[in-house]
């Protein structure tokens, strides 16, 4: 498995901002959103999402176009393209 680096940002008492980026094929492995959270992607792209039961999702992904999701999240993400991915997640704490 090849990881997805991310660089953190910012990190305070009330926000957590990081830049993922991943190569082709790259993953962040499975994790649990600890908390409320906005992911702002920088380019177009597909992401595939796993669910812990397997499921797999393609999520279309549009440079500029915010999405919020709440905590509790449970998932893997996967660079779907071939080439190097990024985007920047905001976490509410």
């Amino acid at each position: 498995m090849t990881e997805a680096t991310p660089t953190t940002q910012i990190d305070n008492e009330r926000t957590r901002v990081t830049e993922w980026r991943f190569r082709p094929g790259a993953e962040t492995g499975v994790h649990i959103h600890e908390y409320d959270y906005v992911v702002v992607p920088m380019l177009d792209g597909f992401l595939k999402i796993v669910a812990p039961d397997g499921t797999e999702t393609l999520a279309e992904m549009k440079a500029g176009q915010s999405y919020f999701r709440e905590k509790g999240v449970h998932h893997n993400v996967i660079n779907a393209n071939d080439f190097e991915y990024a985007f920047v997640e905001v976490e509410f704490k």
